[in-house]
């Protein structure tokens, strides 16, 4: 499985690997030198709309050719053979990156709204950030989405 760690002209490709169970990190605003080193560092794979940085020697880079996101999942999953399986959708957090934990429904009493609470059973946190998930109305749209990447 790849690393990826994605420029900041590719926010929403971030996000949407990260739905599809891939560990992206993204960092907002950051400078070229610092992703190329943190890449490095990490042993992750650059994903960049900048033509530059897979030229700079010892770069771990490849430029996204598509400007549509549909597109630009299925070029990186053709170009690096990803396994896309639905298997692995929604287990990471799209705001951290973090690997999701189930928490008990009771637990999570106050901290979502009053009605997400009374209408669903099923919870995942993310340790790191906190953030509580549940799958509501965008579930089903987002899944279906994720869906028609499968091969």
């Amino acid at each position: 499985m790849e690393l990826f760690i994605v420029d900041s002209m590719l926010g929403k490709l971030a996000v949407r690997l990260r739905l599809l169970g891939f560990d992206t990190t993204y960092y907002h605003n950051a400078e070229d030198s610092f992703l190329l080193r943190r890449s490095r560092e990490e042993g992750r794979l650059l994903l960049t709309h900048d033509l530059e940085l897979p030229r700079v020697r010892g770069a771990n880079a490849y430029f996204v050719v598509s400007r549509k996101l549909d597109e630009q999942i299925k070029e990186i999953a053709g170009r690096f053979r990803l396994e896309i399986n639905h298997a692995r959708f929604f287990t990471r957090c799209t705001v951290c990156n973090d690997l999701l934990r189930p928490i008990a429904r009771e637990r999570v009493r106050g901290k979502v709204p009053p009605r997400v609470f009374k209408s669903y059973d099923n919870f995942s946190l993310s340790p790191t950030c906190g953030r509580i998930y549940w799958k509501g109305s965008h579930y089903d749209r987002l899944r279906a989405e994720l869906k028609s990447l499968l091969p």
